[in-house]
């Protein structure tokens, strides 16, 4: 394959990928991948993690037969998912010299783009944020009971005693935290690896979700069985999680990033405080979770207008994404047209 369409045809699958998450959503669940990933550590997460209730006596004493087995069934789950979406993804690029340049082309970036959607989920997020602010607002039947209920679809922390502005700031954390989980890190992993990268980083960020946990959770105790997947993510995730704070204050018109690098530091995540705190500078909004943290101390509570603020500021950093890859797939094809 010559190396122009080697770039060009990702490039094309990227932006591919980002339309059919816009006008199409997710795939159903049965052939989602995200959601074979989940079912995995599930299962596997039974036999890596002991019972809450076996280790509630000595809860840091080091157990490094946990590690060990939470490190190995992670690292056998990542080959299988960087092998599965090698193969594919080698498959799909031979298409241009088994079938012809242009019905190849075509099939390669269609097969490509249907592969890479699952590892991105833009339209999702957005839909599920909005949905808590639907739920809080009494003029749309909702109430502060309704907007909880809805928020524990985004976040695992307790939501019984949170305040309304507490519930909006944390679902405004999440959509700030899955802006880069969601959408930039895995893209920005497969336009460093293929799509390799993106399922590699999706696998990831889900054992991160499903075992990364201090303590117990769920009935069982994940400090060593889930320490593996926490660091693996929050190496993953380090570049593009200031990346994602880089496209929010662009959009945002700039922020200082001194004040930006001083906010971020204040979360126990080395991650997911940059983006958070992007956000929380460029709506000059107060973000925090209770008995933790506090981004953006002098800024005031969240108002309702101040959702639709922070899903435009994502929006358009989705946007500059997507303007960045046309600009990619337009120097792609310059680089082939002989002088």
């Amino acid at each position: 394959m010559q190396p122009e369409l080697a770039h060009l045809l990702p490039a094309l699958a990227l932006l591919l990928a980002l339309v059919i998450d816009r006008w199409w959503g997710e795939p159903s669940a049965h052939w989602h991948p995200v959601v074979w990933m989940g079912h995995y550590l599930g299962w596997a997460g039974c036999w890596v993690a002991p019972a809450a209730s076996l280790t509630s006596e000595l809860p840091d004493t080091p157990d490094y037969l946990c590690f060990l087995r939470g490190t190995l069934m992670w690292l056998v789950g990542a080959s299988v998912v960087v092998l599965t979406a090698g193969w594919l993804q080698q498959g799909l690029l031979r298409l241009p010299e088994l079938l012809g340049l242009l019905p190849g082309s075509l099939l390669a970036v269609l097969g490509l783009g249907l592969a890479l959607k699952p590892m991105l989920a833009w339209a999702m997020l957005k839909s599920e944020v909005l949905a808590v602010e639907v739920a809080l607002n009494p003029v749309c039947g909702g109430s502060l009971a309704g907007g909880r209920a809805r928020l524990r679809w985004l976040v695992s922390r307790d939501v019984t005693q949170l305040t309304e502005s507490e519930v909006r700031e944390s679902a405004m954390e999440s959509l700030a935290e899955n802006l880069n989980d969601s959408v930039v890190a895995p893209l920005f992993w497969f336009v460093l690896l293929g799509l390799p990268g993106a399922a590699l980083y999706r696998f990831a960020n889900t054992a991160d979700a499903m075992w990364g946990y201090p303590d117990d959770y769920q009935g069982r105790y994940w400090q060593w069985a889930g320490k593996w997947a926490a660091r693996a993510d929050d190496v993953l995730s380090w570049l593009p999680a200031r990346l994602t704070a880089l496209l929010l204050a662009v959009v945002a018109g700039g922020l200082s990033l001194r004040r930006l690098t001083i906010e971020a530091a204040r979360t126990p995540s080395p991650n997911s405080g940059w983006p958070m705190a992007a956000l929380a500078l460029a709506l000059k909004v107060r973000l925090q979770k209770p008995g933790v943290y506090v981004l953006n101390t002098d800024g005031r509570a969240p108002l309702p207008a101040d959702m639709q603020r922070a899903l435009r500021l994502a929006f358009h950093a989705v946007g500059v994404l997507a303007l960045l890859t046309c600009i990619w797939v337009i120097w792609t094809l310059l680089r082939g047209i002989p002088p």
